[in-house]
């Protein structure tokens, strides 16, 4: 009976984690929508300093992308492994797991598009250009981290671990 009680709460905790995903990835978009009408250029950074609600526009845009990477690397990602009956462990392994069974195209690409999170929190205080090249690359790669979320959910339907959300 134990058993039962702990698969289902583990189906619980991943219909949660791909609900927050999808709703994570929304709002994402939303920000990308108004950030990047056109391309962010080393210009267009400088409009920071004096346009305050611009500024907030990049804080949010950054900080949902960093989020959602950070929700299913570090939350969907082990759970979805576990229902499957992986071992979990470090992320660089979950991540060598997830390109294995085919989830996530590119290990390397995700942890390329890890290392921006510096430059787009960071480095920008210092250098515009870095900044500026930071978010285009990010937004770039929007669809990239959106498949892989939408990969999982996907993979946990087919396995009817969870309901089509």
């Amino acid at each position: 009976m134990r058993q039962f009680i702990d698969h289902q709460d583990k189906r619980e905790r991943l219909r949660f984690l791909c609900r927050v995903v999808k709703k994570e990835i929304q709002h994402l978009q939303y920000s990308a929508g108004k950030v990047f009408k056109e391309d962010f250029t080393e210009e267009r950074a400088s409009q920071i300093a004096n346009d305050e609600e611009f500024a907030e526009q990049i804080e949010a845009f950054t900080s949902r992308f960093c989020r959602l990477q950070d929700t299913i690397g570090d939350k969907l990602l082990p759970a979805w492994l576990e229902m499957l009956g992986e071992k979990n462990s470090v992320t660089i392994d979950n991540l060598d797991k997830a390109e294995r069974i085919g989830v996530l195209p590119s290990v390397e690409q995700w942890l390329e598009l890890r290392q921006l999170r510096n430059q787009m929190i960071h480095e920008y205080i210092e250098d515009l250009a870095i900044l500026a090249d930071a978010l285009q690359t990010a937004y770039q790669h929007l669809g990239f981290i959106v498949d892989v979320a939408e990969s999982i959910i996907t993979d946990l339907v087919s396995r009817s671990m969870i309901e089509k959300l």
